[in-house]
């Protein structure tokens, strides 16, 4: 059974939510969110934030954890580069 026309809708398509990718994607950065927002938002302010505010955010969060990781593998490089390499060879 199809869905009566409206008129000025010439489709037969109707909107009917979100794709399964979409909203895995939507759960998957709100949860991104309140973890390594360490409880500074609930579900509901992330879920409810206007969807520019939210990217802005995700993009924020992601530069810091970047930053975090480039940072960890040049302490751990110049650990390395400064312990000395004995190992004996028989």
């Amino acid at each position: 059974m199809e869905a009566p026309l409206l008129p000025g809708f010439p489709s037969n398509l109707i909107f009917s939510g979100f794709n399964a990718q979409y909203r895995l994607n939507l759960h998957e950065s709100i949860f991104n969110l309140i973890w390594f927002g360490e409880g500074r938002w609930s579900w509901d302010d992330i879920y409810n934030m206007p969807i520019f505010m939210r990217r802005y955010w995700i993009n924020r969060v992601s530069g810091i954890i970047k930053d975090r990781e480039e940072t960890s593998k040049a302490r751990l490089k110049s650990n390395s580069s400064n312990v000395p390499n004995r190992i004996n060879k028989h």
